[in-house]
């Protein structure tokens, strides 16, 4: 297959959708003002269409990365529904983040008719769901879940996000090429798949290329609100740059307390730290200088991204994540696998899994998305795909 052609697709779609997101609605069934819940499909007649099957959070601690994952989503399948060929339907069901409602929430989508899974958001649910879909031969592609336990043993499992050693590895080279630190200290989650796996790479790669991590501090879940020894810790080690492998909200109160007791080294961050501008009560200006590595600026300057901007914000009243980004691209890149392979929606589960599998694993395929140009995938579902590392100035990224 040629190159995408994502980005003119995206644009024929444009002015369909925008017509429909600026009466203030997102899908059918589901608007900012919508209260988040399950079982919610984007068109209400899915006769000839093929469903696809979302599962993330939609309530609880971690709703707004399923939120955007999902919303993200429904932009695109708006775009290609409007191009008037394949059309899908997305029916997503709440996880709450959790391992046993992300396996019942498939089972329910199962139930439902759906022939491709999208998810899950994040990585332990994902872990499961994965296994369920491996023995039934669904095909799965998740926008956020990073581990490489994720596809691990499973031909039928892809990522659209780097996997966590992936964002390891490029970290410690990024702050060793760049000089941004002398002496590092790190900060993670030692009970969380993403934030260990990343930091696990890290530690290796650090060693390896010679930069001088001086203290290594933990903690135990998300849920922590302290994180005073942790910081003095980093700060008696004369750390002049913390890596936080972690997510938005343990990081948004990190840095508040290290602002509080006089500290300011450079943070750096990932993928999972992308959304902490938009955090409720969050005073942004605690993220000055704040650097974090993502494969989605919104305030970039091409016209793809500002398209996408716009449309989000008219639909849902938000900047867009890179999680919103992932999302798309995840649609996108189903779309074009499954015309590139003649799938239709009389065809079994199975059938759409196998014809998907060989498309994108065909050095013939690529996909041009919001998250990186050229995207492939390899035969373990790892992406490939360059990263982009930005810095918070006024309250914006700024590409570096």
């Amino acid at each position: 297959m040629k190159k995408s052609r994502i980005l003119s697709l995206a644009l024929a779609g444009a002015l369909s959708f925008s017509m429909l997101a600026g009466c203030g609605g997102g899908t059918e069934g589901s608007s900012a003002n919508t209260p988040a819940g399950g079982n919610e499909t984007t068109s209400g007649n899915t006769e000839g269409t093929i469903q696809i099957g979302g599962i993330g959070p939609l309530t609880g601690s971690a709703a707004v990365y399923g939120l955007a994952t999902k919303q993200g989503a429904e932009i695109a399948i708006e775009e290609i529904n409007a191009l008037g060929g394949l059309q899908f339907s997305l029916n997503s069901q709440d996880d709450e983040g959790d391992i046993e409602k992300a396996v019942n929430a498939y089972g329910k989508l199962k139930d439902d008719g759906a022939k491709i899974i999208y998810g899950c958001t994040t990585t332990n649910p994902c872990v499961a769901v994965a296994a369920e879909t491996y023995n039934d031969r669904y095909f799965q592609l998740t926008p956020s879940a990073s581990s490489t336990d994720v596809t691990a043993g499973k031909d039928n499992v892809f990522q659209v996000c780097f996997t966590d050693p992936n964002q390891g590895v490029t970290a410690a080279n990024y702050i060793k090429d760049n000089n941004l630190g002398t002496k590092v200290a790190v900060i993670y989650n030692n009970g969380d798949a993403y934030s260990t796996g990343i930091y696990n790479s890290f530690q290796a790669t650090a060693k390896e290329i010679g930069l001088e991590v001086v203290t290594v501090q933990t903690f135990p879940d998300d849920t922590n609100t302290d994180f005073n020894v942790q910081l003095s810790a980093a700060k008696d080690a004369g750390a002049d740059l913390v890596f936080m492998p972690i997510y938005y909200t343990p990081a948004s109160l990190i840095l508040s307390q290290a602002k509080s007791m006089g500290y300011e080294p450079t943070f750096f961050g990932c993928d999972g730290m992308d959304g902490i501008l938009d955090l409720e009560g969050f005073d942004k200006s605690l993220a000055e200088g704040l650097m974090l590595m993502t494969p989605f600026n919104a305030w970039g300057e091409d016209e793809r991204t500002k398209t996408f901007v716009s449309e989000y914000e008219a639909a849902y009243g938000g900047i867009p994540n890179q999680f919103a980004a992932d999302g798309y691209d995840c649609m996108y890149a189903i779309y074009e696998a499954c015309t590139a392979a003649g799938v239709t929606a009389d065809m079994s589960a199975e059938e759409i899994c196998e014809a998907l599998i060989a498309q994108f694993t065909s050095s013939d395929f690529s996909v041009d998305g919001l998250t990186g140009t050229g995207m492939t995938w390899s035969a373990n579902g790892e992406v490939s795909k360059a990263p982009v590392v930005v810095k918070v100035e006024g309250g914006v990224y700024v590409t570096q």
